[in-house]
């Protein structure tokens, strides 16, 4: 069963019992695991002693500066669209800027929502390479390029400050695309692909990063990444002439708006038996929480981007970005539940695609 798309209204604008993230959680600690016909995710990693997860180098600050988004994506964990106005503000910034001066991670990984619709996005960006950020991540739609004229210099905006892109394409396709989208989305993509192209993105042997990622339509996992991207490559090259350097599968999660369809297609039970069925403990390790801090846009910190949606903050004193030490952050354990199995199943799921080999 494929995924429908609301093409209007976030859980939150519709009222949905999921809104409450007590409730996603509650659904998460339910049946089959609280019953025992599955194993939790925290007895699931003591077998293989890996329990209790913790941090390595920091390397990646990812940082939400806000909900709002020009479209409702079916599979959303972010429930983001644009009734969503909850969005990052200057002095929240200028305290991440205070701790990017300090840290030693090396990237500043930007999300949403659509993180170009923030109206300091493009400040915090300049502040933060003055700051001393040497990669820049931004996880873009690409209709949003095509939005409105005030973003149709994105393309150039990225390439002056040597951005990497990472865009969400689900596949070559119009029908699959804007079914998972929403109407047009397909069209847009296309164009603002062929756009980044023009300033170098995705070329071959070019420095400008231009990856793409898929998240499968329905409640089944991803397929192998590696031909997965041969197939979208060479699709769209030969139909639109569009090159890109790296495909990106992620496992969908069950979090808001991809839950919200999992309950009420029935599939939550069967997508929660795929998931710890297709466990690989080897993807433990190398799990994106081990390396990242996620900021949300009023500034809590969070292990993961995933964790930030359920409202799971760091286990730590210090829990806000106001507070920042990194050393007592870097002793800590990191928060699991249920949903951590949507990252370790299969070859794993990061927000670099799959974590093992």
């Amino acid at each position: 069963m494929s995924v429908a798309v609301n093409t209007k209204k976030s859980l939150h604008k519709r009222d949905s019992d999921l809104a409450n993230i007590n409730k996603q959680l509650e659904i998460l600690n339910g049946e089959p695991f609280s019953d025992g016909e599955l194993p939790s995710f925290a007895k699931k990693i003591k077998e293989t002693n890996q329990f209790p997860l913790r941090p390595k180098k920091l390397e990646i600050l990812q940082v939400n500066v806000g909900y709002m988004c020009n479209q409702v994506c079916a599979h959303c964990h972010v429930d983001a669209g644009p009734d969503r106005k909850e969005i990052m503000t200057r002095d929240t910034m200028r305290q991440i800027l205070d701790v990017i001066k300090t840290t030693e991670a090396h990237t500043l990984d930007l999300t949403g929502g659509a993180p170009e619709m923030n109206p300091d996005f493009r400040w915090f960006v300049e502040e933060a390479a003055k700051a001393g950020i040497q990669d820049f991540i931004v996880r873009s739609n690409l209709t949003i390029i095509r939005a409105n004229p005030k973003y149709h210099d994105l393309p150039d905006f990225f390439k002056k400050h040597n951005i990497h892109v990472v865009s969400s394409m689900p596949h070559w396709t119009k029908g699959k695309t804007d079914k998972q989208r929403g109407d047009g989305v397909f069209d847009k993509s296309i164009k603002a692909l062929q756009e980044l192209n023009e300033r170098g993105y995705g070329m071959p042997d070019s420095d400008l990063r231009l990856d793409l990622v898929y998240n499968p339509s329905g409640a089944y996992l991803p397929g192998d990444q590696a031909s997965m991207e041969k197939e979208m490559k060479a699709a769209l090259m030969e139909d639109f002439g569009i090159h890109f350097h790296n495909l990106f599968a992620i496992t969908n999660l069950p979090i808001a708006r991809f839950l919200d369809y999992l309950v009420a297609s029935e599939n939550y039970e069967d997508y929660m038996y795929a998931l710890v069925e297709a466990y690989n403990p080897a993807a433990v390790q190398n799990v994106m929480c081990t390396n990242t801090i996620s900021i949300s846009w009023d500034g809590w910190l969070y292990d993961c981007d995933f964790n930030q949606m359920l409202d799971l903050k760091v286990d730590n004193k210090i829990q806000h970005i106001k507070d920042y030490n990194e050393d007592l952050l870097n002793d800590r354990k990191i928060q699991i539940s249920q949903h951590c199995y949507g990252c370790t199943a299969g070859a794993g799921s990061s927000c670099q695609g799959v974590v093992t080999n």
